[in-house]
């Protein structure tokens, strides 16, 4: 089965893939990125990776990071609640 058929079956699948079009042209700042996967380590990991694109236009010590949103949400960690 071909990644087509088994979405054509999965609107959940095929919504999210739509989020995940949609945020690839936005960006998020470190600090959200950071909260969003779990943590400043985790995000540098995965920066350091390839897994997420990130990057600092103005090279000035407090210059704002820019981290591709769509890859930020694909590795977005486990937010349910524990039982």
């Amino acid at each position: 089965m071909g990644k087509f058929h088994t979405t054509a079956l999965n609107p959940e699948a095929i919504m999210l893939e739509n989020i995940f079009a949609v945020m690839a042209g936005e960006t998020f700042s470190k600090d959200l990125s950071a909260k969003i996967v779990g943590g400043v380590k985790k995000l540098e990991a995965l920066i350091a990776s390839g897994a997420i694109k990130a990057d600092k236009p103005n090279n000035v010590q407090n210059g704002k990071w820019h981290c591709n949103a769509a890859q930020v949400l694909r590795n977005c960690r486990n937010m349910r609640k524990r039982k």
